[in-house]
């Protein structure tokens, strides 16, 4: 099987001007869980095919995250990543959003390498997924200053800003590995439930993890007021009196140790975090039924494995 992480490293990065080159080899020496990598690798594997011919998709695939977290982190202006300095804090954000873009060229420069009778369809599936992540990061934006965000509003946008790349890995290996439409469909689903279980998990874990183990900083989201599941859970949930409680540390843009331990309070107060691990149970489980139709093999129940991982994650 192949190293995810000695894959990523064998990209050569020593091009000049290093101000551009430099930031990219820093942004993707912090390691991470090349999940997506993981996923496209696996599902070729799972349907039959050769995994070296998915590796320059793989590798564009994790590229393409990669650079989705420096711009991302930029808009957030989190100074936290993988438990690292993030690009703009270490050098500035000019150098971070055109780093970012330099990634994204690459990321379809590598696409190239894919076998050529599967790049027309892998790279219509490609493009569709970044314009759709990009819809998920404005819908993310835009609901800091909406009032009327739903849950189901918050699910449609993590699906498109989390949800899609997952399930287009595994999509996207299965085309490679020569499966079928109906297996690739299958495998995709997967990746959308996965990728909503993953990114509840990942607002909990912001909320209520270890920064040492999350590798960022803790209440990141409550600072910025993001329109997450827990919060809309506890606005729902909540009495009049918790109601006034959360709208008053709303309406307070300061980010605030008081006002982070104040929401996560009224989190558990509501019901909300409960409600959070429910729904991460759920995803998972509709995720895992997904796979039922594949073939069974050591290929999907590594990915069933997996599933039940990262609904458990702490990281």
């Amino acid at each position: 099987m192949i190293d995810c992480n000695e894959a990523i490293a064998r990209l050569d990065w020593s091009r000049e001007p290093q101000g551009l080159y430099a930031p990219i080899a820093y942004a993707l020496s912090s390691g991470g869980k090349r999940l997506r990598m993981q996923l496209a690798l696996t599902a070729c594997r799972l349907v039959g095919g050769n995994e070296q011919d998915a590796l320059p998709f793989a590798q564009a695939i994790e590229v393409f995250h990669n650079f989705t977290l420096l711009h991302d982190d930029v808009m957030d202006r989190a100074d936290v990543r993988r438990g690292m300095p993030t690009v703009h804090v270490k050098w500035n954000d000019n150098t971070a959003i055109l780093s970012g873009d330099q990634m994204l060229i690459e990321a379809y420069h590598l696409l190239e390498g894919v076998p050529q009778q599967h790049l027309p369809l892998l790279l219509k599936l490609f493009t569709r997924t970044a314009t759709e992540i990009c819809e998920g990061q404005q819908y993310d934006v835009d609901f800091e200053q909406r009032q009327d965000v739903q849950i189901a509003d918050y699910i449609e946008m993590i699906r498109l800003k989390t949800s899609v790349l997952l399930a287009a890995a595994l999509k996207g290996g299965a085309i490679i590995g020569g499966g079928s439409e109906k297996q690739q469909q299958a495998l995709y689903n997967f990746g959308i439930h996965l990728g909503l279980a993953f990114q509840i998990q990942d607002d909990l874990l912001d909320c209520f993890g270890d920064p040492q183990t999350f590798g960022k900083a803790i209440g990141g989201d409550i600072s910025c007021n993001k329109k997450t599941y827990l919060l809309l859970t506890a606005l729902d949930n909540a009495d009049n009196d918790q109601r006034a409680e959360l709208r008053g540390w709303l309406a307070h843009t300061m980010a605030s140790t008081q006002k982070i331990e104040a929401m996560k309070q009224l989190f558990v107060a509501t019901g909300a975090r409960s409600a959070a691990e429910h729904a991460i149970a759920e995803h998972t489980q509709q995720a895992l039924q997904c796979l039922l139709t594949l073939p069974d093999n050591e290929h999907r129940r590594l990915l069933e494995q997996l599933a039940h991982k990262l609904a458990q994650r702490q990281k």
